[in-house]
Formats: structure tokens, sequence, C-alpha cells
């Protein structure tokens, strides 16, 4: 095919394909070719070598600046040392392609300063000086299409490695981080692979950042001892009154039952609004929620700022109506030692850490789908 044959502009096209030619090529005779054509294959080839070094750094340092960004961010989130139990007390084997399950731990830390996050001013734990308020599962499945949390009450009667029996909530007052997941880990069989602690002050402080939730009340509670009445609507709660909704008991018909539903269902107002205002598609914004979540929220050392960022990014694709939210199997009140207790229903609870254990909660949740330990649309 000849140079006339060819379409208009391949002779120039064909040069700009090999960016390494040397910018000096000259047409074998030694003079410019007919038409000029050598030097403007020349500049074709020095601009789009150009225009490929310009995008190149453009997006190298966007991209680099997201990654400094988001590690910076994930820096922030104070680490839990020791957190784990060792020696005799190790943690279950792990279980290929069976999801990551977290402990989350609420704690009534009684001190008017931090105890959590990157502000915090006092430790996570001191001996006696910390009891868990909230203690919830949640289970991460290995798709990443749905998560389960399943809420222990504060009062459920558990034995505790090393004091006998007692109400869970005496395991992290007693030995911090590390004896909770023990005791979680003996009773359940469960593997926990990571632990998040926040105490009331950063709770108050993370619904103030993310702008208050909104919680619908069913009816209307009226006021009991020191528990205020609430009124059945929509409230647009900010920190401290969303810190009033999920602390109380009194007034509610099953007393701590009732108290971690509303505590599950404050999460599940908090999710709502992160998934819909795109912030887990959006790396923007999610950089910016592990900022906020770095201020008051401590996790465990074997977290990494990658696995952080990870987790959170591979969750991008969860709907709300992938997360589930439960109670373990509740077995009745009691009276021991002069305590109210919350006693578990080991056989039904079984059922439900099997399926956590086996990353089978999506199976669980339909046979069990009209327990009345799952979490409604209606929350007193």
């Amino acid at each position: 095919m000849t140079a006339e044959e060819r379409p208009d502009g391949a002779d120039e096209d064909q040069g700009l394909l090999s960016i390494f030619d040397r910018d000096d090529e000259q047409d074998p005779s030694g003079e410019e070719s007919e038409g000029g054509k050598a030097p403007r294959r020349r500049r074709g080839r020095r601009l789009l070598l150009w225009t490929l070094v310009v995008l190149l750094v453009l997006f190298g340092t966007g991209f680099g600046a997201l990654v400094w960004t988001a590690d910076h961010y994930a820096s922030s989130v104070a680490r839990i040392p020791n957190a784990f139990p060792t020696g005799t007390a190790a943690q279950p084997t792990a279980v290929p392609h069976t999801g990551q399950t977290f402990l989350l731990v609420g704690l009534d830390a009684r001190s008017d300063q931090p105890t959590t996050g990157k502000d915090a001013k006092a430790p996570a734990w001191q001996l006696g000086a910390q009891r868990s308020d909230t203690m919830m599962l949640m289970h991460i499945s290995a798709d990443r299409k749905s998560v389960s949390v399943v809420s222990i009450p504060r009062d459920t009667w558990v034995p505790v490695p090393g004091h006998g029996k007692a109400k869970i909530n005496a395991a992290y007052s007693w030995g911090g981080p590390a004896l909770m997941v023990q005791t979680v880990q003996d009773l359940t069989h469960i593997r926990i692979d990571h632990i998040a602690v926040i105490d009331w002050n950063g709770f108050r402080a993370l619904t103030d950042a993310v702008g208050g939730v909104d919680i619908t009340i069913p009816r209307t509670i009226e006021a009991k001892g020191d528990a205020r009445e609430w009124l059945a609507g929509t409230h647009h709660m900010d920190g401290a009154e969303a810190l009033l909704y999920v602390r109380e008991r009194h007034g509610l018909p099953n007393g701590d039952l009732d108290r971690t539903k509303r505590q599950q269902n404050f999460l599940r107002s908090l999710m709502l609004r992160t998934m819909n205002s795109g912030t887990l598609s959006s790396p923007g914004k999610l950089t910016g929620l592990l900022g906020t979540v770095g201020d008051v929220v401590s996790v465990d050392d074997r977290l990494s700022n990658s696995d952080l960022y990870d987790l959170a990014w591979s969750l991008r694709a969860i709907r709300p109506d992938g997360v589930h939210f439960m109670n373990a199997p509740f077995g009745g009140f009691d009276s021991i030692d002069g305590q109210s207790v919350v006693l578990m229903d080991d056989g039904a609870a079984g059922l439900l850490w099997d399926a956590m254990r086996g990353d089978r909660m999506d199976e669980y949740l339909t046979e069990h789908r009209t327990s009345g330990d799952t979490l409604g649309d209606k929350v007193d």
C-alpha cells in the first residue's frame, strides 16, 4: 500500500504508537521528509510522552495523597495492647473462609475524662474502674454481603475464668479486654478476631460528629424513677439525648433486655445514616469516617491500618437489609447471691453460636425469623 492509499493521518498515528523512539530520528537520506512529516512525528511523539508523564504525575499524586490520608486517619485510631488471652487461654483456631467476628464493647468508665480514642486522658482499663455496659458480637460474612450483631445483656450470668460465675460485665472490670474476650470465647466457642471499645464520652461525641440520629419511639414511655418520659414519635437525638436513650432500662417492660434492643436500634440508625450518605462507597468520605471513629474508639493492636481501611472498603456493598440485630437467646430472669441476673437459653444459644462460627447466619435467620430475640421495626 502506498502512502497515498493509506487513511489520512495513518503515518502520524503509526509514529505515535512508538513513544520511546528517539526524538532525533531522521529520514535515512538525512533529509527532511516531504511535507515536513518527520518533524511532525517527532513533535507528536514528544507531546504524547509529556501528556503521559503529566497524567501519571497527577494520578500518582492524587492516589498517593488518598493513601496517605487513609493511613493517617487509620493511624489515629487508638490501639489496645494485650487485648487477647495468651498461654493456656489461647484463642480457638481460625476457620478459613468463615468471615470475621468483632467484639464491640461499650464502657461505663465512671469518669468525666475520655478513656477510649486518640483523645483519651485515662487508660481504657484499670482494675475495678470500668465495667462493660454493652457487649455485642458482630459477625461479618466471608462474602461481605451480610452483618449479624448479637447483644449479650450485661447482667447475663456466666462463668468468668478465674472468678467463678458472675455477671458478664464484671469480666472487663476484673481483667480488661483480654478477660472479656476469653469469657465470651469460652461462652460461645467463637474465635474473636478483633475487639473495639468505646466509652460513653466517645459515644456522645461520635453521635454529635455524624449530626445526630433519628430514632422512632412507637408509644409514649412514662417517666419512672430517674428515667425520663419519651413521647411517641420520631426524635432527632444529639449525643446527650441518645446516651439517655440507650442507657435507660427503668420503665421498660423487660428491663435490661429492652435496653439492649435500644442499643441495637441506635446502632441500626447510625448505620443507616452512614450508608445513606454514601460514606462507605466514597474513598474521601471513608477516610473522614475513619478520622471520626479514631477520635473516640480504641481497637486491638492486631488490626493494622490497612486491615482497618480494607475492611471498611470491603463493606461498601452492604445494604440495610443485610444487617441483622438480635439478642442472645433469653432463658429467664433470676436472683442469685442477691443480684438480679439474666439467664441464657443454652440450648438455643448453642444453635446461634454454631451458625456464627460456621458463617451460616443467613440460614439461621431464615429458620428463626419469628424469634422474639430478633430486633423488630418497633422498639420501645
